[in-house]
C-alpha cells in the first residue's frame, strides 16, 4: 500500500472510531430548560459559587481540550443555555447529564440554575 493511501486509510479508521465517542463525551443527550429564574436578592456570583462549583464538576473535561471550555467565567456566560441543560435545576426539571460520573446535589444544581439565570455574575 502506497505512503498516502495508508494515511487515508488511517484517517477514515479514526473518523469513523472517534466521532461518536466525541459527539458522546460532549453530552449531546441533553435536559429540558430548568425554569430557573433570577431572584432580585441573588447573592451568588462567580467568586462566591460559580468558580468553585466549575472548578469542581466542570474543568477535568472543560478544558483548552474539550468543547465548551469553561476556564473563564465569560466562557461560561457564553455556554449558560447548555449548562442549564446539563447540569442544573430548577422549578421545571432536575438535568444531571453532567458532569459525568460526579454527584452534584440537587440543592447545588438548584443554585447553579439560579446563577446562570442571572447572567452567571
Amino acid at each position: 500500500m502506497t505512503h498516502w493511501k495508508h494515511r487515508l486509510s488511517r484517517a477514515v479508521v479514526v473518523a469513523v472510531f472517534a466521532l461518536p465517542c466525541a459527539v458522546a463525551a460532549c453530552g449531546s443527550s441533553t435536559g429540558s430548560p430548568t425554569g430557573s429564574t433570577c431572584p432580585s436578592d441573588s447573592t451568588l456570583t462567580y467568586a462566591n459559587f460559580g468558580q468553585a462549583f466549575i472548578a469542581n464538576n466542570c474543568l477535568s473535561c472543560h478544558t483548552s481540550r474539550e468543547a465548551p471550555t469553561l476556564t473563564t467565567q465569560a466562557a461560561v456566560a457564553a455556554n449558560r443555555e447548555e449548562i442549564d441543560l446539563v447540569a442544573a435545576a430548577g422549578p421545571s426539571s432536575v438535568n444531571t447529564q453532567m458532569p459525568q460520573g460526579g454527584s452534584v446535589t440537587t440543592a447545588d444544581r438548584q443554585k447553579l440554575g439560579e446563577w446562570l439565570a442571572c447572567g452567571a455574575p
